[in-house]
C-alpha cells in the first residue's frame, strides 16, 4: 500500500506499461553520465552543442511552415548545415548512451530527409526510438533534436534542438506509487533553438513531423520555465495588489528548486487526470473543436483535482504526525510540497493564467478568471481598498467547491447530448463570469441555431466572450511588461 493511502484517490491504470529495466543512476566508467563532457566546458559550450545549434539555427530560415526546403536554391544549402548538424548529433551522441538507439535514428532520418530532396520531413523512426519516460532519473540529460512545433511558440514544423535534464527527486517517485503516470516526464531546459526561445513549456511527441500517428508513451513539461514564470510573475503581481503572501509562498519566491518540484508534483497529478473520472467526451480535446470554454473547464478541472489530492495529502500526513508517527523523509518532502502546490496553482491561475496570452478564445486564460470570481463571490477573496487578501483557512473548501460543480457538470452531462452539455457549460461559467454585452450565447441562441449542426453553436461564439473584468484589465496593464518579459525565461533567469 502507498504511503499517502489517499482516501479518495484518482483511480485509473497507468496509460502505458512501465519498462520492467531496473531504473538506477547510469553511470559509465564509474561518472555519472552528466559528468561526461569533452573537456571542462559544461555541455552548454561543447563545440559539438554549439555547432548543430547555429547548423539549425541557419537551417530554420530555409523551411517552410510544413517543415520542407520549398525552394530548391536553398536545398543544397540546407544539405550542408544537415550534415553539421548530423555529425553534431554522433559526436554528442556518447554523452547520451541512454538515447543511443534514438540518436542514431535521428542522424538516419536527417540523412534521409536530405537525400529525398528536402520535402516534408518524417521523423517517425526517431521518435519511436525516443523513450524518455524509461529513465525517470533526477539529473539525467537528453539531447533532443526533431522537426516540430513548439506549443505556445512557434506554428512552423521546422528543425528544433533541445539539451535538457531530467528532475525527479525521490519524494516524486513516491508520489508517483499512488498517481500512477507512466507517461509523465518532468524536465529542466539547459539550452535550445528558437522554437523554445517562447512560451512553450512543453515536449510533445505530437508536435513531430511524421509520417503517421504512433501511439504516445511520454510527454515532457519543463518545470523550470514553469517555476521561473510563477516566481517572477507572482513576485510582481503580489507587490501590485499588496498582497501579504503566505510563508510558502514566499518561499517558492525566493528558491528556483523548490518551486521546480512543486510543479513536477502539481503536474503529476494534472496530467494523469484528463484520463479519469466521469468524462462525457473525450478528454483530448484537441482532437475536437468545440467553443473554447469547454477547454477552459477540463484544464482548470485537472488543476482543481490536483489542488483537491493535495489538499488530501496534507491533512492525511499532518494527521500522522500530529499523532507523534515519525514521517519518512520522502514524506516530510511530500507533505511540504503538497500544501505548496495548493498556493501554485491558485497564484499561477490567478495572477498569470488570466492575463497571458491574447484575448482570442484564452482558455487559460478563462479558467483565471473563473477560479478568481468564484472565490470572490464566496467571500474568501477580498478586493478592498486596493488591496488583495484571502481568508485562508476557508480557501481550500471554496476551490473544492468549484472543482465540486465542475465535477457535477461532467456527471450529469453523461446522459446529455453533446451541445446540451455545452450549453450546461455555458450556464456554469456565466453564472460566475460575465459574458460579453454583444454574445449571442448570453442572449440565447436562434433556434436555427439550436436545431442545426454543432459548428454553428461554436461560430457563434466570441473570440472574447468572456472579456476581462475591472480587476484584471487593471492588473494587465501593470503586468504587461513583466508578462512579456517571461518569454524564452529558464529556471537560470528566474
Amino acid at each position: 500500500m502507498s504511503l499517502l493511502t489517499p482516501a479518495k484517490s484518482v483511480i485509473g491504470e497507468p496509460e502505458v506499461v512501465e519498462d520492467d529495466r531496473p531504473i538506477t543512476q547510469l553511470v559509465e566508467d564509474d561518472r555519472p553520465i552528466t559528468q561526461l563532457v569533452e573537456d571542462d566546458r559544461p555541455i552548454t559550450q561543447q563545440p559539438a552543442w554549439l555547432a548543430l545549434k547555429d547548423a539549425v539555427s541557419q537551417l530554420q530560415p530555409l523551411q517552410a511552415q510544413d517543415g520542407s526546403v520549398a525552394d530548391p536554391a536553398h536545398r543544397d544549402h540546407a544539405a550542408e548545415l544537415v550534415a553539421v548538424v548530423a555529425e553534431a548529433i554522433a559526436s554528442l551522441a556518447p554523452l547520451f548512451p541512454h538515447d543511443g538507439a534514438y540518436l542514431s535514428a535521428c542522424v538516419v532520418d536527417l540523412h534521409r530527409w536530405a537525400d529525398s530532396g528536402f520535402g516534408v520531413p518524417d521523423f517517425l523512426d526517431s521518435l519511436v526510438t525516443f523513450q524518455p519516460q524509461r529513465d525517470r532519473v533526477d539529473g539525467l540529460r537528453h539531447l533532443v533534436v526533431f522537426p516540430m512545433y513548439t506549443q505556445n511558440g512557434s506554428r512552423d514544423r521546422h528543425l528544433e534542438a533541445v539539451l535538457c535534464e531530467v528532475i525527479w527527486p525521490e519524494f516524486i517517485a513516491e508520489v508517483e506509487h499512488t498517481y500512477t503516470n507512466g507517461l509523465f516526464v518532468s524536465l529542466r531546459l539547459l539550452d535550445f533553438t528558437s522554437g523554445y526561445d517562447t512560451n512553450s513549456a512543453v515536449l510533445f511527441p505530437e508536435t513531430v513531423a511524421m509520417r503517421e500517428i504512433p501511439a504516445f508513451t511520454w510527454g515532457a513539461i519543463f518545470q523550470d520555465r514553469e517555476a521561473a514564470r510563477f516566481r517572477r510573475v507572482v513576485a510582481a503581481a503580489s507587490e501590485i495588489t499588496k498582497l501579504d503572501v503566505p510563508e510558502g509562498v514566499a518561499r517558492m519566491l525566493t528558491d528556483q528548486g523548490l518551486t521546480e518540484q512543486t510543479f513536477v508534483m502539481w503536474d503529476l497529478i494534472h496530467d494523469r487526470s484528463h484520463m479519469r473520472g466521469d468524462l462525457p467526451f473525450d478528454p483530448f480535446m484537441i482532437k475536437q473543436r468545440m467553443p473554447y470554454f469547454l477547454y477552459s473547464l477540463e484544464e482548470l478541472r485537472c488543476d482543481l483535482t490536483a489542488y483537491r489530492e493535495c489538499v488530501g495529502i496534507a491533512a492525511r500526513l499532518s494527521a500522522r504526525a500530529d499523532q507523534g508517527e515519525d514521517l519518512t523523509d520522502a514524506e516530510r518532502e511530500i507533505l511540504d510540497h503538497a500544501r505548496l502546490v495548493q498556493y501554485a496553482v491558485l497564484f499561477d491561475r490567478i495572477f498569470r493564467f488570466a492575463i497571458t496570452g491574447t484575448r482570442v478564445r484564452n482558455y487559460d486564460g478563462l479558467g483565471g478568471q473563473l477560479l478568481f470570481a468564484w472565490l470572490h463571490q464566496r467571500g474568501v477573496l477580498h478586493w478592498t481598498d486596493t488591496a488583495l487578501a484571502f481568508d485562508w483557512d476557508d480557501v481550500p473548501a471554496a476551490v473544492i467547491a468549484l472543482s465540486d460543480a465542475i465535477d457535477r457538470l461532467y456527471w450529469e452531462s453523461i446522459d446529455r447530448p453533446k451541445v446540451a452539455h455545452w450549453l450546461a457549460a455555458y450556464e456554469l461559467v456565466s453564472s460566475v463570469v460575465t459574458p460579453h454585452p454583444a454574445s449571442v450565447w448570453a442572449r440565447g441562441l436562434p433556434d436555427e441555431v439550436l436545431a442545426g449542426a454543432p459548428k454553428g453553436y461554436t461560430d457563434a461564439v466570441l473570440d472574447d466572450e468572456f472579456p476581462l473584468s475591472m480587476f484584471f484589465e487593471a492588473l494587465d496593464k501593470k503586468m504587461h511588461g513583466v508578462i512579456s518579459s517571461t518569454a524564452g525565461i529558464t529556471g537560470r533567469d528566474g
